[in-house]
């Protein structure tokens, strides 16, 4: 980039275009909606920017994900060096490599240097999420990979245009090792597109204002940002704070919780994270690079200042420590596709409990986890015989407890709070699935003084199809979303697979080609979000209301919030606290409760195959985890639950 004179400007111009540039991200946004071929980007799984000739972020979109804030920049920044000399008027680059500061290789970014008058200026960027790119498993999430050479394509910095020309036999190389080629290269030219018209947004700025003025402009949407975060977090007393999550299991090292450590510091105007306690890397694809992990320690610092605009300014307030060799910077070539729904996860909500604790009059428990339920194969539907299909599918589910209110229900995931549920219409048209059911989950929030939201349930019946299998990608099958303050947790994830004549079959958070055949059905529900505060303080008239609209039920108002509620006329929502017996729950909980994580689990367990004992009861009550085959006690992981309940429930069980 040749120099350009800084100039002054004015508010009113700044203003203008700093929101301009908001703008012409929003319209990228727009344009791929119109125009892409996967219904998995046409659900809004895409981000789009606008970079710098050095590659730092100058805007992003008002609706993109959140997992993509922190590595548009760095991937920008890598492929801009590895053409550093030879970046033409023309040129469009594509990328998905996860350790060149990516996400993971379902994630393809589109690149367009934008010139004017022969300087380059900037990158216009769309990172769209593609249904597939290869690998031995339809949707590319193999849980059973190492190593990304059993994931699928792996695709460093490549020019797709040169100098204007597209190249055909780059775009076919990449393409034919992708199930539904045609939809990849749809999308491809959808994020090119919208490449375009950034570039032409930001031309019409340039020619109306002159290229300093608009330089100038990136630089000082920048600094804008900086101060103001630097003004807030000066604002905010100096110290340090630690806690951890945890991804389920290390296939590779049996049967414990991992833990990721997120320790928070705040001195001055800077805020620094350290993740050097985290654990090794492990032997599946839930491991995070060091860009998603940086992506998920901005993006959930930046929830807790949500009227701050996004771009470069906020990454010179944070640094971290993400040591290599560690789950949260795997290094190459091991396995990282599941980051989102793992370490990235993780990262997140533990950044959300520090902040809780920085921020109280913001504090929110955890949130549900991300899943990915994919299932593919030979469709044999009148008129579509042999024809590949993708049921890409992901759902909403419970944030946890807030401060002075309950979690948002049946809400996008913390990965993409502009992710949007999928109708159900349009995928049971391009694939041979019905959907048989879709609701509210009762009981599935975390009780609380302000109760998690609730989490749904989601089935489908496989009808017409051949050679189909499907895999899922998910997690807190065991490190069930936690509360804070006294709150209690949501509900296990995992997938059922109900076949004729069978028993049910517990497939749990993780698995990979599974067999379907026709007339099976799979169900699996999200968790609700974390509870926030003592559920004993909730005010019992809440409690009622939440039976009132299925979002509890009686019998868990009773053992979880000690509400007693009589029923009258069920069809007709009629019900009544019982204060006296309310009374006396209460007080029974509150003198029992802290004997219960003392209780053997194996006795639990065997009240539980008896009968005596409700599923529930075992995560809200007893802090024990069993395998949901054999139903026996996971004992290592039942000790860490318990350690960490008894650590952000200690008001609730002291």
């Amino acid at each position: 980039m040749s120099a350009h004179t800084d100039i002054d400007l004015d508010p009113v111009t700044f203003e203008v275009l700093r929101n301009s540039f908001g703008n012409l991200v929003d319209r990228m946004a727009e344009q791929i909606v119109r125009t892409c071929y996967s219904f998995v980007i046409y659900n809004r799984d895409f981000s789009n920017c606008l970079n710098d000739a050095n590659g730092n972020i100058v805007m992003q979109g008002s609706h993109d994900i959140a997992v993509h804030v922190g590595t548009l920049q760095p991937t920008c920044k890598e492929t801009l060096s590895y053409f550093e000399g030879d970046i033409n008027e023309g040129d469009v680059f594509i990328i998905n490599d996860p350790y060149l500061g990516a996400t993971h290789i379902n994630d393809v970014r589109i690149m367009r240097p934008v010139f004017y008058d022969g300087e380059f200026i900037a990158v216009t960027q769309s990172n769209g999420h593609w249904a597939d790119v290869g690998g031995p498993v339809p949707g590319s999430f193999n849980i059973q990979a190492q190593e990304h050479f059993a994931e699928g394509l792996r695709i460093p910095p490549l020019k797709i245009w040169d100098e204007g020309e597209f190249r055909d036999d780059v775009a076919n190389l990449l393409v034919t090792n992708m199930r539904l080629s045609e939809d990849r290269l749809g999308d491809l030219r959808a994020q090119a597109q919208a490449t375009t018209i950034a570039e032409e947004r930001l031309l019409e700025l340039v020619k109306k204002y002159g290229v300093d003025t608009v330089l100038t402009a990136f630089d000082e949407s920048q600094n804008y940002v900086e101060r103001i975060m630097r003004e807030r977090i000066s604002e905010l007393p100096d110290g340090t704070w630690r806690t951890q999550d945890y991804i389920d299991s290390d296939p590779a090292a049996g049967e414990r919780l991992v833990p990721i450590d997120v320790e928070m510091t705040i001195e001055g105007d800077g805020v620094h994270y350290d993740l050097s306690g985290s654990h090794e890397y492990i032997g599946s694809f839930l491991n995070s690079t060091y860009g998603t992990a940086l992506s998920g320690l901005i993006a959930g610092t930046k929830m807790f200042f949500p009227d701050v605009p996004l771009n470069a300014g906020i990454y010179r307030v944070i640094s971290a420590d993400l040591p290599e060799g560690t789950v949260v910077n795997a290094p190459e070539p091991v396995a990282v596709t599941g980051s989102v729904a793992g370490a990235y996860e993780k990262i997140m909500n533990a950044v959300f409990e520090l902040w809780s604790e920085v921020l109280p009059e913001r504090a929110m428990a955890c949130a549900f986890n991300l899943e990915y339920l994919l299932a593919g194969g030979k469709d044999t539907r009148p008129g579509n015989e042999g024809q590949e299909f993708m049921w890409y599918d992901w759902m909403a589910g419970g944030w946890g407890g807030r401060k002075g209110k309950d979690g948002s229900n049946a809400t996008a995931p913390v990965f993409g709070a502009g992710l949007a549920v999928q109708p159900l219409e349009g995928q049971e048209r391009d694939t041979p699935l019905l959907t048989s059911e879709h609701a509210i989950v009762t009981d599935s929030g975390g009780p609380g003084t302000f109760r998690g939201g609730c989490g749904v349930r989601k089935g489908a019946t496989m009808l017409d199809a051949e050679n189909a299998v499907m895999s899922y990608c998910s997690d807190r099958a065991r490190s069930v979303a936690w509360g804070i303050k006294g709150g209690l947790p949501g509900i296990p994830h995992g997938v059922t697979l109900e076949r004729e004549g069978e028993r049910p079959i517990a497939l749990g958070t993780v698995f990979s080609n599974e067999s379907i055949g026709n007339g099976d059905d799979f169900v699996r529900p999200s968790s609700g979000g974390g509870g926030y505060g003592d559920p004993l303080e909730r005010d019992p008239e809440k409690v009622l209301e939440d039976i009132v609209d299925d979002y509890v039920s009686v019998e868990r108002a009773k053992k979880d919030y000690g509400v007693v509620v009589t029923v009258g006329d069920e069809d007709l929502r009629e019900y009544e606290i019982d204060d006296e017996a309310t009374e006396e729950q209460r007080e029974y909980i509150r003198q029992n409760r802290h004997d219960w994580l003392e209780t053997d689990p194996d006795e639990v367990a065997h009240r539980f195959r008896e009968g005596e004992c409700a599923e529930l009861d075992l995560i809200r009550r007893y802090g024990v985890i069993v395998d949901p085959e054999t139903e026996a006690v996971l004992e290592n992981t039942t000790d860490q639950f318990r350690e960490m309940l008894q650590k952000r429930a200690a008001s609730y069980w002291d």
